[in-house]
Formats: structure tokens, C-alpha cells, sequence
């Protein structure tokens, strides 16, 4: 993946969505609950105010309507602030 964030962005691929079925019902995607885990994949410079503490490789929990979803190479990832990411796990 050749994408490199600026300033205090980060770029996060989600965990993908469990699938819980119960006595043979199968929940379509669009139903399913959107993922709120993930993983750093790249993660900018930061800025002159805020110095980059996430790194790629940590895996983050982040708020259910944080970042904008792009696809780069056919693959579905996150890029949203630093100041979005909850916690680190």
C-alpha cells in the first residue's frame, strides 16, 4: 500500500465486522455492525502542536463515526486524526 498521511493523520485498516448468527439467521452486511477496532497501517509526522504517539503495528479503538473510508488498492481502510483514535490496545 503506498499511501503516506500528512500531519496528525493516521490510516487504520478496521477489524473486519463478527458475524453472530443465531439459529441459522445470516445478517447481511449492510445490517451488521460497523467494526470500532482496527489496525495502523501508516501514520504521518504529526504536527508543530501535536507529536505523533501512534505507530504502525498498534491496534487502536476509534469512534464509531470517525475518519473517511477510502479503498486503495482494492482494500478498505480509515484515515482520520490522531485526536480520533480512543485508545490504544
Amino acid at each position: 500500500m503506498n499511501i503516506k498521511p500528512l500531519a496528525d493523520r493516521v490510516v487504520i485498516k478496521p477489524t473486519p465486522a463478527e458475524e453472530v448468527t443465531m439459529a441459522g439467521i445470516i445478517i447481511p452486511d449492510s445490517a451488521k455492525e460497523k467494526p470500532l477496532k482496527g489496525e495502523v497501517l501508516a501514520v504521518g509526522t504529526g504536527t508543530k502542536d501535536e507529536e505523533m504517539v501512534l505507530k504502525a503495528g498498534d491496534t487502536v479503538l476509534y469512534g464509531k463515526y470517525a475518519g473517511t473510508e477510502i479503498e486503495v488498492d482494492g482494500e478498505k481502510v480509515l484515515i482520520m486524526r490522531q485526536s480520533d483514535v480512543l485508545a490504544t490496545l
